[in-house]
C-alpha cells in the first residue's frame, strides 16, 4: 500500500467522466488499498480515482457520523440519489476538497443521499447519510462524473473561489499534484 499524489485543480483528470469498472482485478485492490492510505495521509473523508490520476468510477470513504462509527467503505459504479430539498446555507455548509486544497467554500447540498454500487467482491453497496455523510456522497460522485465542487458554486462566492484558486497560482506554477505524505493541504 502506498500514499498516490492528489491531483489539483487544473488537472484534465478531475473534469473528464470516469470509466465504470468491468472487472476488479489485482489492479484495481492496490488502487483501493492506495486510496484509503491516501486519503488518510491527507486526512480527507472521501476520495475519488481521478483525483488520483486514474479514471475508473469508484471512490472510497471514511466519514464521521455523530453518535456512531464512522462510516467507511468503497464504492463501484456508484449512482447517486439525492434526498430532501437544499436548505439555506448556514456556516457548517462549507466544503473543501483534497484536490483544492486549503480552501473551503460555502456550498448548499441536498441533506441525504444514497449511493448504490457494488464493493470489490461484487456484492450490492447501498450508503445511505445526511449531513456530512451525505455531502461526502454528493462530492465523491460529482468528482467521477467530472465535476469539482467549485463548479457548483454561485453569485459572490464563485468568484472568491476563483479568485483564491488564482492566488495560488497551481496552474501559473505548474503544479497539477501534491503529495500528501510530504506537505499538508495548507502547504500546497
Amino acid at each position: 500500500m502506498a500514499v498516490r499524489p492528489i491531483t489539483v485543480i487544473g488537472h484534465k483528470a478531475l473534469h473528464a467522466p470516469t470509466k465504470k469498472v468491468r472487472e476488479i482485478t489485482d489492479e484495481v485492490r492496490t488502487l483501493v488499498d492506495d486510496m484509503f492510505d491516501t486519503m488518510a495521509a491527507a486526512e480527507g473523508v472521501g476520495l475519488a480515482a481521478n483525483q488520483v490520476g486514474v479514471r475508473l468510477r469508484l471512490f472510497v470513504y471514511d466519514c464521521p457520523v455523530p453518535g456512531e462509527d464512522n462510516a467507511r467503505g468503497v464504492v463501484v459504479n456508484p449512482a447517486l440519489e439525492r434526498l430532501g430539498t437544499p436548505a439555506p446555507l448556514d456556516e457548517e455548509d462549507g466544503e473543501g476538497c483534497l484536490s483544492v486544497p486549503g480552501e473551503w467554500f460555502p456550498l448548499a447540498r441536498h441533506p441525504r443521499a444514497r449511493v448504490t454500487g457494488t464493493d470489490l467482491d461484487g456484492r450490492e453497496v447501498v450508503v445511505e447519510g445526511e449531513g456530512l455523510l451525505a455531502r461526502c456522497l454528493q462530492h465523491e460522485t460529482d468528482h467521477l462524473d467530472g465535476y469539482l465542487y467549485l463548479d457548483k458554486l454561485t453569485g459572490p462566492v464563485k468568484a472568491e473561489a476563483r479568485e483564491a484558486v488564482k492566488d495560488r497560482g497551481w496552474a501559473a506554477d505548474g503544479i497539477v499534484k501534491w503529495d500528501p505524505s510530504a506537505t499538508t493541504a495548507d502547504e500546497v
